[in-house]
């Protein structure tokens, strides 16, 4: 067995709607059925007894290495405590090569489960040890340390219950949700609206408390101090217990509560000053102490928060109670559990001490020992819910904090015997506020109920009905894309929106080219929507990209597919037949909003089978009304686009729109048949976006389809009175399209420059000179850049082969380099002439064709 190629499918793809690894998985002929391999499975059982197969769809294709490679990549992920549950392998026109697609929900957890799930096959295979607690404690510590907090992954969940997406933007905790101009960001529980001024005052304790004090807050007295001795006298003009802490602190660390000697302020000091060089001494607050969740201008949630502590029972030492603590599985190394472990440091040793004990002494039965002064959570402390006892008094104090300081979200820390009561009756107060809070103590408690602390901070990031969503098109096909997109994002230009336009030739926003090359794949995809200036999206969706990496959006409100035909880059990726091809463009249809749409070609039957599969409404299109596929959609009172009287009709039911073609100079009065079609394409998209028809009216007689509008798709140029086409046209229905558009136009003599990229089938590259060597009276023949993996003179052979029974074709020359080409051809034209130039490197032959052009 051999895996020769492992992809990460990041968004909906051919597959599922599941986030998977892809490989590429080559058997020998003894591993095509792992029955006919002695002992294997027997061996596979007995090392990973877990191990499920999915049922076969066919009883009577064997079960081979690969379909348990599968296996074992997915159930190694479950047991390790992934929520995964889709997995599949299928054979390859390639006999004995298998493409196994495993669900993952942190991709470098995927990547090692299939590395795991690899050794553990080979083992059963070669009768080898295999540590399964071993790989399943690394698959469990990968995706521990790298899958999102509790904090955060409550937010995340939160977004995704009200069909926010997001987008993890780090390792680390930093998320986008929503899209383009709608995007709001979080770092942990630190949001967009999040001031940095209000960040660094809430990590300046004295000016935090200063500013509450002036708000008429209750506040601990106390100072800030720069030595030893300066703490002590500090303490002294306090006079009674203290707490010192570092100015700049965060999670409790370096904290002392309730000192009273000398020599303990002395150590304090020692403590909090080797975290931060600014410490304060302040009035120790007795009574319990509290976590106030403030999120916008409420009080969410409420704690009381315990130290760490053991119990107890007159047999065990106290760190073997922390170890029995320890176990519980809520409890972890950090904050990736609900809980952390208990710690035993210098800190802990020295409250011990406090209390007559070491780590190695046996407390009496009953007897609680504090192992902390802090609450924190962090260092192993507890949390109960309170927040249904908290007074409104002290509720309203805690948001007064909060806004004082000016956090959004905002985590109150309070001291004070009971919530039931304000602060000014038991002489309690606020002793910090803490930006970015941990959110654990509120989604898990130790005791009491959770609180939807998540959707409470998404609720203050997004309104009521705000899903973050931008309008989102996408557009596949075999042959039109660029065009459509290009039109549509001009469509929606027109309402007022910034759009963000991805395409075989760049990124564009709001007109501007940010990125050049074929940019029609799912990264740029995501780029666009992570740019803050972008309204709406349109996408034009290779089938290259879905296949790499699927897409780059989880839904779309509106997917075109303007037509398959007899397909393109067939003999790629295993995508060998027609069929196949258009399982890959219906991608983007399965992923329509449900209230979106999807337009398709009715005239084309493996585009208009797509219906079947879209979530929401379709919108059919073509040129006859009486087409069975729109007769049937007619009849049903949908919408549907057609040609009718010199005119593109949008009808449902009874309603009608009329665009007069005259009127679209895309179209050239409808001479110019495939054209046509891009338009009623780009009409259902904005039908199904909710574009107001006049805008649409006035859109599409402002497009303009030239060299800078819509580069490469069917240019024209004039050259010493002879009409010069250029076009980027590179299969045989696209080249099938562009002479039936010649067709219309006049011309003395036709002539044609072309060459082929040497990654299509031999079929597909005579089939394109098989149709020009009728249409055309010359045709010059180039090889440039574009062999891709062909020998030299080979794709030029082909090409000749395509014009071997030319029925109008007279001259055919050959020569090298595609500007060599255009030159060639030019130097023959008269008045009255015209030459197709089926152009390559489409910028660069459209500024040269430019320059020669009158």
């Amino acid at each position: 067995m051999e895996i020769s190629r492992l992809r990460a499918l990041r968004g909906p793809n051919l597959w599922s709607r599941h986030t998977s690894l892809e490989a590429v998985v080559s058997c020998s002929e003894a591993e095509r059925d792992i029955s006919a391999l002695p002992q294997f499975e027997l061996r596979l059982r007995r090392r990973f007894p877990e191990i499920k197969f999915q049922e076969p769809s066919d009883e009577n294709v064997p079960v081979s290495l690969a379909h348990a490679l599968e296996a074992a990549a997915l159930c190694l992920q479950a047991q390790a405590g992934c929520p995964v549950t889709f997995s599949l392998a299928v054979e390859t026109v390639e006999k004995g090569t298998y493409q196994v697609v495993v669900e993952y929900s942190e991709e470098d957890v995927g990547r090692l489960a299939f590395e795991l799930a690899e050794q553990l096959c080979r083992s059963a295979l070669d009768d080898t040890p295999f540590d399964l607690d071993g790989a399943l404690a690394k698959l469990r510590e990968l995706d521990e340390d790298i899958r999102l907090g509790p904090s955060t992954g409550a937010i995340v969940q939160a977004a995704l219950a009200r069909g926010i997406p997001y987008r993890r933007l780090t390792e680390g905790s930093m998320v986008q949700f929503g899209w383009g101009s709608k995007q709001r960001r979080i770092q942990a529980a630190e949001t967009s609206k999040t001031s940095a001024i209000a960040e660094s005052i809430a990590q300046d304790k004295e000016l935090t408390k200063m500013l509450l004090h002036a708000a008429g807050v209750p506040v601990p007295n106390g100072r800030s101090v720069t030595d030893p001795e300066d703490a002590w006298k500090a303490a002294c003009e306090i006079g009674g217990p203290v707490v010192i802490k570092p100015r700049d602190g965060n999670q409790g660390k370096g904290v002392a509560v309730n000192i009273r000697t000398r020599e303990e302020v002395l150590a304090a000091f020692a403590v909090a000053s080797a975290i931060s060089s600014d410490v304060i001494v302040e009035r120790y607050l007795s009574g319990h102490d509290y976590r106030l969740l403030v999120v916008g201008n409420k009080l969410i949630a409420a704690a009381r928060r315990a130290p760490p502590q053991v119990t107890g029972d007159g047999e065990h030492t106290i760190a073997q109670l922390i170890d029995e603590v320890n176990k519980d599985p809520r409890r972890g190394d950090g904050h990736a559990t609900s809980l952390t472990k208990i710690r035993v440091d210098d800190i802990a040793r020295a409250v011990l001490a406090k209390q007559g004990y070491t780590t190695d002494s046996v407390p009496p039965k009953g007897a609680l020992v504090v192992l902390r002064n802090n609450a924190n959570l962090s260092t192993g402390g507890t949390a109960t819910d309170v927040t249904e006892d908290v007074h409104p008094d002290m509720a309203a104090r805690a948001v007064e904090a909060a806004q004082m300081v000016g956090l959004d979200i905002c985590g109150v820390d309070a001291v004070c015997e009971t919530v039931l009561k304000p602060f000014e009756e038991q002489g309690g107060g606020i002793v910090e506020v803490n930006a970015a809070p941990g959110l654990r103590m509120h989604l898990q408690p130790s005791f009491g109920k959770g609180r939807p602390v998540g959707e409470a901070i998404i609720d203050s990031m997004f309104e009521d009905g705000d899903n973050g969503r931008i309008p989102v098109v996408a557009v596949a096909g075999t042959n039109g894309k660029t065009t459509t997109v290009r039109l549509i994002a001009h469509i929606l230009a027109a309402v007022g929106h910034r759009v963000g336009m991805t395409g075989t030739d760049g990124v564009y926003i709001s007109g501007k080219r940010i990125d050049t090359g074929d940019c029609s794949g799912p990264r740029s995809a995501r780029n666009v929507l992570m740019h803050p200036d972008v309204d709406a999206a349109v996408f034009e969706t290779a089938r290259g990209g879905v296949l790499r990496e699927g897409l780059g959006f989880d839904r779309c409100d509106v997917a075109v597919v303007t037509n398959i035909g007899a397909g393109d880059h067939l003999g790629l990726n295993y995508i060998t037949t027609v069929d196949e091809l258009a399982v890959v463009k219906r991608v983007i249809v399965q992923n329509v909003a449900p209230a979106g749409y999807a337009v398709l070609n009715a005239a084309d039957p493996m585009v208009s089978k797509m219906a079947s599969v879209c979530p929401g409404g379709v919108i059919y299109f073509a040129h006859d009304i009486h087409h069975p596929v729109m007769t049937a959609h007619r009849a049903q009172g949908r919408r549907l686009i057609h040609v009718e009287g010199g005119a593109i009709v949008a009808a449902e039911g009874r309603f009608s729109e009329r665009f007069e073609l005259a009127d679209i100079p895309l179209t050239r009065n409808g001479t110019i048949g495939f054209q046509v079609e891009n338009v009623m394409a780009a009409i259902g998209a904005a039908w199904g976006a909710g574009v107001d028809w006049n805008v649409v009216r006035a859109a599409l007689r402002s497009f303009v389809s030239d060299a800078q509008t819509a580069p490469g798709r069917f240019n024209l140029f004039s050259y010493r009175g002879a009409t010069l086409i250029a076009d980027y046209g590179h299969n045989p229905d696209a080249i099938a399209a562009l002479v039936g558009a010649i067709d219309s136009m006049p011309a003395r003599r036709r002539s044609v420059v072309i060459s082929a990229a040497g990654d299509r089938r031999d079929i597909d590259i005579k089939r394109q000179t098989e149709i020009l060597g009728d249409a055309f009276d010359s045709v010059v023949l180039y090889e440039d850049q574009c062999q891709r993996g062909r020998a030299d003179g080979e794709v030029i052979g082909l090409l000749r082969e395509g014009l071997a029974h030319a029925r109008r074709a007279k001259s055919v020359r050959e020569v090298r380099g595609e500007f060599v080409a255009i030159d060639t051809a030019l130097a023959e034209l008269g008045e009255g002439d015209l030459c197709l130039i089926l152009i390559d490197q489409v910028d660069e032959a459209l500024a040269y064709i430019g320059k020669l052009a009158d």
